[in-house]
């Protein structure tokens, strides 16, 4: 399904003509569609949770350019940046608060990091940021 809307969203973006939506979009969709064929998909259509854990990689890595041209004083580069953040982003699910994180780890009988990082890996991937559950985590230890 998110494949699918990556690849409509890529012809979308390049009948629009937007470039900023569709440099992000099409280096996503393309390293979607290189990994399903790596991974030997029938298909090749990358699954859901892996095109979910691809986009908040790029997402990661977006945030981290961002920061870099923060400190080098480029505006007009950060802006896009921040734009092709949003882009992705609208592509995960709703994401858990803080709150909610602790909510759910105060529900677990093992509140040891290892176990509460596999719990949400397991339960939760896609729609949760794995450093704020290890430092929430971190509380309780």
């Amino acid at each position: 399904m998110i494949f699918e809307d990556l690849q409509k969203a890529n012809i979308q973006t390049m009948k629009d003509h937007d470039k900023v939506a569709h440099e992000i979009i099409s280096l996503v969709f393309g390293k979607a569609k290189n990994t399903a064929i790596d991974k030997g998909y029938e298909d090749r259509k990358l699954p859901d949770q892996e095109c979910l854990v691809l986009i908040q990689k790029f997402i990661k890595e977006l945030e981290e350019e961002k920061i870099s041209f923060e400190k080098a004083g480029r505006a007009e580069t950060v802006e896009k940046l921040a734009q092709q953040q949003k882009i992705l982003s609208a592509y995960l699910p709703k994401q858990l608060t803080e709150a909610e994180i602790r909510a759910e780890i105060e529900k677990l009988e093992d509140k040891k990091i290892p176990s509460v990082m596999k719990h949400f890996k397991a339960n939760f991937s896609g729609q949760v940021d794995m450093g704020l559950v290890s430092k929430v985590c971190k509380e309780f230890n």
